[in-house]
């Protein structure tokens, strides 16, 4: 049987909650590098082709192998990449698809942030969207100075922008 009274309303002050009138503890401000995302550390930007290079029978696969033992560590990808990459060694089966894979598991992916795209939308326009978005990712991380690729047209516009270029098995200034 209800207890509310015939006209539905509850009587003043039942099953209300109590309000607290003290003020609650401030609240610890968080260090501001927490908020800021961060690229992992890298000296040496990977677009698709040389990401490629891993693969056996790539092209310069034997240089970059040797390159790669004494590098790898100091590299950075991004999703740009690991497409491209990904792409290629599904044209060439299965075994190629796990190479790429077993890579991808040891190899630092950065963001494609705001300033990447800003980077890249400012680089000269007969660069492909790829391209463009591998040379603006190397140009917009804090530490990479150089970027490794096997376009020419992405080697062009690396070193037009500053970068180093880096394509072990070719000479020096191939792209030109």
């Amino acid at each position: 049987m209800s207890t509310a009274p015939a006209n539905g309303r509850t009587p003043a002050g039942a099953g209300r909650s109590r309000v607290l009138s003290t003020v609650p503890a401030q609240r610890r401000a968080l260090d501001a590098s927490v908020l800021v995302a961060r690229d992992p550390t890298a000296d040496v930007y990977l677009d698709g082709s040389a990401l490629s290079r891993y693969l056996p029978q790539a092209p310069e696969a034997q240089a970059w192998s040797a390159w790669v033992a004494e590098h790898e560590p100091a590299v950075v990808v991004s999703q740009v990449s690991v497409l491209e990459a990904r792409v290629t060694a599904g044209f060439l089966g299965v075994e190629a698809s796990l190479v790429v894979l077993d890579v991808l598991t040891r190899l630092p992916r950065m963001r494609l942030s705001d300033q990447v795209l800003r980077r890249a939308v400012l680089l000269p326009t007969d660069l492909g969207p790829f391209a463009a978005l591998h040379v603006g990712a190397a140009l917009a991380h804090v530490d990479v100075r150089s970027i490794a690729t096997y376009e020419a047209t992405t080697a062009r516009a690396a070193a037009a922008a500053g970068l180093d270029v880096v394509s072990p098995g070719r000479p020096g200034g191939w792209w030109c």
